[in-house]
Parts: structure tokens; C-alpha cells; sequence
């Protein structure tokens, strides 16, 4: 299926959780001097006019970043990047997580981005055609199997599809077990949707039982709009870098404050 498009979603909360914990991740990594590689199996667009009809019809970048950017760190590297971007393109630029990763990135870093849907891979290939990342128009986990694994051996996988084939919760963790064998040293990073029916329960339970040492960090808020079935957000990471758990507590107290379900 190929119907979904995220500027519709682009700078909600669940954004906010995931960009959070990815932006502090690669900003602990690109510390080391080794070289990295960066993978991204469902890349979207890689930037967002949060003024455009999309993004104003569903109310959801209001409910998100531009509520909750305020209470992040002043120097949060993520606050830091969105600052850049703006400076850039304008007050209502915002960057998504291949755009975020690139100005996290330095020169002898690698970037590897998939994306299927046509519309979208167009968009992102101007949008990062001057970061020189290589990009795959195909399925995301087969992108991450033919690219694992990667040349620099260190890095960091970003798993984040749509969901719309509820077939990905059964597949995901048989796709990582697979990701993860042949590539054990680097850090999986799958973000997932917490909606009301739970449909996420099994597959973050085998997941467990396959990656007993991994993070596993949900965040619940209130839904967008009366209806919205999205009602928080969760990261499983495998290998995650140090000071990834520090990050997700300082994230948990943020979206406390919010309410919305327990």
C-alpha cells in the first residue's frame, strides 16, 4: 500500500518522542572520530512545510512540536538542528528524520535512505540531493538486508514504516532478528505507533524475548483531534548508545506533563 504520505502527520508528537531520542543518539555517535553509517528503511520526504493544507487540516505539528519545543533543553541537539533548518528555509521548515540526520552527520559518514512511495522518493531526492546520501526507490526491509552489513561497520538503523499493512507487526520481528545477525554492532532503532486497540503489544513482546537487552521507551499523549486513533508513541532500540536511557527519562517527564491515557 502506498496511500500514506506523512506530511499529514509531519511534527506531531510521536515525531517530537522519536526525533528527540534519534537527534541525542547521533549526536553521542558523532563524537567518536570513527566513521559511521547512517540506514533509513522508510525515509518519506526529508522536509515539511508545516503551513501546508496537509499539515494545518489535521492540527497535529500544532499539538506538537510547536507546544513542546519549549520545554525541551535549550541546547537539546534537536532544538539545535530545527533551529539550523529555520534559519535555512524559514520559521515553518521542519526537518524530518533523514534531513535531521544529515546535519547530525560529518564528512566520511554514510547515509543510506529507502523509500517506496513514488511522490515521496521524488521529494526526497531534492530535498538531500546535496548531502550526497544514497538512495533506494524500494521496500525498506529489503533496502536494510541488501545494505547490512554496512561499510562503515558502526552506525545506526532507523525503522520507522506506516503501519498500513498490519502484517508488519508479525513481520518486524523476524526482520530484525535477520538485520541484527548480520549486523550485531550496530544500533536498530524501530519506532512504532501505541494505539487504542494495542496492536503493537505482541510484536514489542517478541521483540523483547528476542533482544532481552534493548530499550524499550512508549510515551502517551492525548489524541490530536476527537477520533484520532494515535495515542502515543514507543522506540525499541537494540545496542542502544550511552546515555540514550538518560534521554528517554528526560523524555517520560516531558510527556507526563502532557496527560492524555495511561
Amino acid at each position: 500500500m502506498l496511500s500514506y504520505q506523512h506530511i499529514y502527520h509531519a511534527g506531531n508528537l510521536a515525531d517530537v518522542h522519536k526525533h528527540a531520542l534519534l537527534c541525542a543518539m547521533l549526536d553521542y555517535m558523532v563524537q567518536k572520530p570513527k566513521p559511521l553509517t547512517y540506514i533509513e528503511t522508510h525515509a518519506g520526504r526529508g522536509l515539511y512545510d508545516l503551513t501546508a493544507p496537509e499539515a494545518v487540516k489535521t492540527g497535529e505539528a500544532a499539538q506538537g512540536i510547536a507546544a513542546v519545543e519549549a520545554r525541551l533543553p535549550a541546547d537539546h541537539p534537536y532544538r539545535r538542528l530545527l533551529a539550523q533548518e529555520r534559519a535555512l528555509r524559514g520559521p515553518n521548515a521542519y526537518p524530518g528524520s533523514p534531513l535531521l540526520a544529515a546535519l547530525s552527520l560529518r564528512d566520511g559518514d554514510v547515509m543510506h535512505l529507502a523509500e517506496l512511495h513514488p511522490q515521496e522518493f521524488r521529494a526526497l531526492a531534492e530535498v538531500m540531493a546535496p548531502w550526497g546520501a544514497h538512495l533506494r526507490a524500494e521496500d525498506g526491509f529489503r533496502a536494510a538486508l541488501a545494505l547490512t552489513p554496512p561499510t562503515p561497520r558502526r552506525g545506526l538503523m532507523l525503522i520507522d514504516p506506516s503501519y498500513e499493512v498490519k502484517a508488519d507487526y508479525d513481520a518486524i520481528p523476524k526482520h530484525m532478528a535477520t538485520i541484527h545477525r548480520k549486523w550485531n554492532v550496530g544500533t536498530l532503532a524501530l519506532w512504532y505507533p501505541l494505539l487504542p486497540g494495542g496492536l503493537h503489544r505482541p510484536m514489542v513482546a517478541a521483540l523483547t524475548q528476542t533482544f532481552p537487552d534493548a530499550l524499550c521507551h512508549e510515551v502517551r499523549f492525548p489524541p490530536a483531534r476527537e477520533g484520532h486513533g494515535l495515542i502515543g508513541s514507543g522506540m525499541f532500540i537494540v545496542n542502544p548508545p550511552w546515555g540514550t536511557e538518560a534521554e528517554a527519562t528526560r523524555l517520560t517527564t516531558l510527556f507526563a506533563g502532557l496527560g492524555g491515557p495511561q
